[in-house]
């Protein structure tokens, strides 16, 4: 069984900074494409970004310039870093990665942007 463990989030006012990561509790598992999701309260949850296993990247366009999704083989491990934080982003923060024919997701993490 492959377990998503996600830390980091917080509060953080609106202009601040934080990361999140996502570790892969089985480190043979080959992760083929990444991603961190949100979902707000009263909200659908939403794709925020993405990463394929050759590292061509995607964004949703009301994070484009300020996430930046990436990855440590070694430690497999799936990171998302925020950057010019707005209350908008204020979110469940989940990770999913899909490989060895499964998808699976972290247990999530609260992101608070908030003055």
């Amino acid at each position: 069984q492959v377990q998503l463990v996600e830390s980091g989030g917080g509060s953080v006012q609106p202009g601040g900074s934080l990361g999140l990561s996502c570790a892969v509790s089985r480190s043979e598992f080959r992760i083929i494409r990444m991603g961190w999701h949100r979902q707000a309260p009263g909200k659908q949850r939403e794709l925020v970004a993405s990463m394929t296993s050759d590292g061509s990247t995607n964004y949703a366009d009301s994070v484009k310039g300020r996430f930046t999704i990436s990855r440590d083989n070694a430690k497999n491990t799936v990171y998302l870093h925020m950057n010019n934080l707005k209350p908008e982003d204020t979110a469940v923060y989940y990770c999913k990665v899909v490989g060895n024919g499964a998808g699976y997701w972290g247990q999530g993490t609260q992101v608070t942007v908030s003055s």
